[in-house]
């Protein structure tokens, strides 16, 4: 009898406390919270805080206030919580229209029993995230940094409805935080709203995320152990994926429209003559003159020299243009007729694909001059005469990386400047990006020009210039001279505001240079 007490004590002992134990955790995660009896919360002067009231505040002081580096953005935050309910609508939108495909791909396939994963619930609830501050950095490269800290503590209602085997389970994100510093490059910065190509997003921290999590009602995260380990196991995967220097990259624009090409090669055009060129003078002659250019360049078009009182000119005259990109670019030629008094009157064009030129053979042309390009133009039948031209596509060579590095623009930079690559005799392309200039002054005026610029002492001009190598510059150095011309009477009609002297065989070697230079016999 004594040992049958013995094994029936146990089991009964066993019995009962598992019995109390899932009692007493049914209560404990069924709890209902609003019969709670809540104080009112105490609010004092935080000059009448304690020390170590103080001290539990510390991480709670925006950025803004401790560190000076960083700007307030109450207009920011005063914006995002006008906006939230839209942003709110927007965001959740986008995060269905992202998700859902992604869910669907784990239902039904192969042995997997879930029939069906679908959004019950989806918004942020009412209050936004904050931004605690804003601090952006100065680069020498065409973008835009920033790190705004942003804490959210709100009060989300997501709720996932996952079938399993005709059982449905409700899992719902409740009481959501986070506090994340991410640093934001808004890169390439483009001539094309909203001004920037990509959003690129880099997590400086590693995140700080709290949640609770209930499935059918009941909290999990309050199975002791739990909370910690999957609290662990998001930011480890979300430090895997987003911390620095891992980067999340957002296309904001369509890449064909941002992408800042550089040289691929050179375009030899032999201008030879044109015949039977349009009578434009009284005598029944005319002063020609060709301008060459290629599609999509910013730069000045190149010129013949003006051949006097005939329509039969001879030029045999050659001219070198950068090329970017073979399959698009077109040859604009346009021949004018030279009026000493008012503009000069054009006597034809025509338009040279560079996409039927072989690579470093000649092909002689013989193109008769339009109008214009509208096939729809009566007055485009007209005999306008013909040009000869010889032209010849010489591409860089294949290892032009070697010498050439990347060459987008810079923002704050004041001079950029990159060698394009080398053909197979050595020859090749020297780009020099002018910036702008800072804090420069003259003695008479400041009207500071490459492109003139009106009394400012910190012009940016934004202008590139390109100079046809025969050979790497390794030994030579480029002159750039900072000017003011006047705008108005005076004795002194131009001012060096000052120079630079740039080692063009650092270009060579490193392919690309983005530095500031100090002027030198500069006033500041």
């Amino acid at each position: 009898m004594g040992y049958l007490e013995i094994v029936l004590g146990i089991i009964g002992l066993g019995i009962g406390l598992c019995f109390g134990v899932c009692i007493g955790f049914y209560f404990f995660i069924y709890s209902d919270h609003k019969f709670e009896d809540f104080k009112d919360p105490v609010v004092r002067p935080i000059s009448e805080l304690e020390k170590a009231s103080l001290h539990d505040l510390m991480p709670e002081i925006p950025l803004w206030l401790k560190n000076p580096d960083y700007d307030r953005v109450d207009w920011l935050n005063t914006f995002v919580s006008n906006m939230w309910p839209y942003l709110d609508k927007a965001i959740c939108a986008a995060i269905r229209r992202t998700a859902e495909p992604m869910l669907a791909d784990y239902i039904g396939l192969g042995h997997r029993p879930i029939e069906a994963i679908t959004f019950e619930t989806l918004n942020f609830g009412t209050l936004p995230p904050t931004f605690q501050g804003v601090k952006v950095y100065e680069t020498n490269e065409n973008e835009l940094v920033m790190e705004s800290p942003i804490k959210w503590a709100g009060n989300p209602n997501i709720v996932i409805a996952v079938k399993i085997w005709s059982l449905r389970i409700k899992i719902q994100l409740v009481d959501l935080q986070v506090f994340v510093v991410p640093r934001i490059t808004l890169k390439p910065l483009v001539p094309a709203f909203p001004c920037f190509s990509n959003v690129i997003v880099s997590l400086m921290e590693k995140p700080y995320v709290d949640f609770g999590l209930k499935i059918q009602g009941g909290d999990v995260m309050s199975i002791p152990g739990l909370y910690h380990l999957v609290q662990d196991i998001i930011i480890k995967e979300v430090s895997k994926l987003y911390l620095w220097p891992q980067t999340l990259e957002i296309p904001i624009l369509d890449s064909s429209l941002c992408v800042v090409k550089k040289p691929v090669g050179v375009l030899h055009v032999k201008v030879v003559q044109a015949t039977k060129l349009m009578k434009m003078d009284l005598l029944g002659l005319s002063d020609p003159y060709v301008k060459l250019k290629l599609s999509g360049e910013m730069l000045p078009s190149k010129k013949t020299t003006i051949k006097k009182k005939t329509l039969n000119p001879v030029w045999n005259e050659t001219f070198k243009l950068v090329v970017k990109d073979p399959q698009v670019q077109t040859l604009q030629v346009n021949v004018y007729d030279w009026d000493k008094v008012g503009s000069h009157d054009r006597l034809g064009m025509q338009m040279v694909p560079l996409k039927v030129l072989r690579p470093n053979e000649t092909m002689a042309l013989t193109l008769d001059l339009l109008k214009n390009t509208n096939i729809a133009d009566p007055h485009k039948k007209r005999q306008r005469g013909q040009i000869m031209l010889e032209m010849t596509y010489a591409p860089f060579k294949e290892n032009n990386d070697v010498l050439s590095g990347p060459l987008s623009p810079v923002v704050n930079g004041e001079h950029d400047v990159g060698f394009g690559g080398g053909t197979p005799s050595g020859s090749g392309v020297l780009l020099v990006t002018v910036q702008g200039a800072e804090d420069v002054e003259g003695d008479h005026h400041n009207n500071p020009y490459a492109m003139v610029i009106k009394r400012t002492r910190d012009p940016k001009w934004n202008e590139e210039f390109q100079f046809m190598l025969e050979e790497p510059p390794i030994q030579d150095k480029i002159h750039i001279q900072i000017m003011s011309r006047r705008m108005h009477m005076s004795f002194f009609s131009k001012e060096s505001l000052g120079h630079v002297d740039i080692n063009l065989g650092d270009v060579v070697h490193n392919g690309r240079i983005n530095n500031k230079f100090h002027l030198i016999d500069s006033r500041k």
